[in-house]
């Protein structure tokens, strides 16, 4: 059985964007709801999450853009960055919170203190590029903790698979000269952010998938392209973009996935990482705005990671 870290901070749960937001507090309520209900808290080791420091954020981000974000960060009312995005009264502070959840679970990857780790965290980050904030991201969290592991603790070589169903342009954007990172997703195509299907980098490996794309061929591209491309790449860490919007009854977009996909992705990606770097896995949440289907398939992807 695998030790796995839950990391979050209820930090998290007060940034708002404003009354019927998609991204709302209520994401962290239904997930930690239902690991309470069913016990699962019990069986994980739990961890609050840090303030990610400026230097850390640095690693991703433009320093002139991430002390600007302090600079503008609202004391009353909100701020608009984007038609999707804005900065509340605790935003700032929930989007430290978010990027110091990945640091720490890497943290205790690294230092074997857990095998691996989920970060119950908002505001999501993988739309968040180097420069600029966007689709309900303000730090690009998953890129923070891939470069903490690479920069900070000495690692040659990791990897990010991306499950969401909204291409990662955030991501892309930060790692599109650094060799170092191979980055794997799926995404819905034409959907926001209305990029990611021409490629950019050798490195970068992100498939446009049409509307109605069940899991069969999503398992397929796992098995036939990500699972070869991992062993040409050799990471020592894997890190998981995990969004959970390309379930069949999540109306932000119009895949076909289940339960049982999203099981089976998890089952799948462990293995890999138990057999190839002592099951090293950060995940780290992005979308999913069904909040019953959301709870569910974060309990199940917890449930694959710990063995349970």
């Amino acid at each position: 059985m695998s030790t796995t870290a839950l990391v979050s901070h209820r930090d998290c749960w007060l940034h708002s964007m404003g009354a019927m937001h998609p991204e709302a507090p209520e994401r962290l309520s239904v997930i930690h709801d239902a690991l309470v209900g069913l016990g699962l808290d019990a069986l994980l080791d739990t961890y609050d999450a840090p303030l990610a420091e400026p230097a850390q954020l640095y690693r991703a981000h433009s320093p002139a853009y991430v002390d600007d974000l302090f600079e503008i960060a609202p004391e009353q009312g909100f701020l608009r960055l984007d038609p999707d995005t804005a900065m509340g009264v605790h935003t700032l502070r929930a989007a430290l919170r978010a990027a110091g959840a990945g640091i720490l679970a890497t943290e205790l990857v690294l230092d074997e203190r857990v095998t691996n780790a989920f970060c119950a965290v908002r505001p999501p980050g993988h739309h968040a590029e180097r420069l600029r904030a966007m689709g309900f991201c303000f730090f690009n969290n998953i890129a923070v903790a891939a470069r903490h592991a690479l920069d900070a603790r000495g690692l040659e070589r990791v990897a990010i698979i991306d499950i969401d169903v909204h291409h990662g342009n955030g991501t892309e954007n930060i790692f599109a000269a650094d060799p170092r990172v191979l980055m794997l997703s799926f995404f819905q195509h034409p959907l926001y952010p209305y990029c990611g299907f021409r490629p950019v980098a050798s490195h970068l490996h992100n498939t446009p998938v049409p509307t109605g794309t069940k899991g069969e061929r999503i398992r397929a591209l796992v098995e036939e392209q990500w699972i070869p491309l991992l062993a040409e790449h050799r990471p020592q860490m894997l890190f998981i973009s995990a969004g959970f919007d390309a379930h069949r009854e999540d109306d932000m977009a119009s895949l076909g996935l289940v339960d049982a996909d999203y099981v089976w992705i998890t089952e799948r990606l462990r293995d890999y990482a138990d057999a190839h770097f002592q099951g090293r896995i950060v995940s780290m949440l992005e979308g999913g705005y069904n909040l019953p289907v959301l709870s569910r398939c974060v309990v199940a992807h917890i449930r694959a990671l710990a063995e349970l």
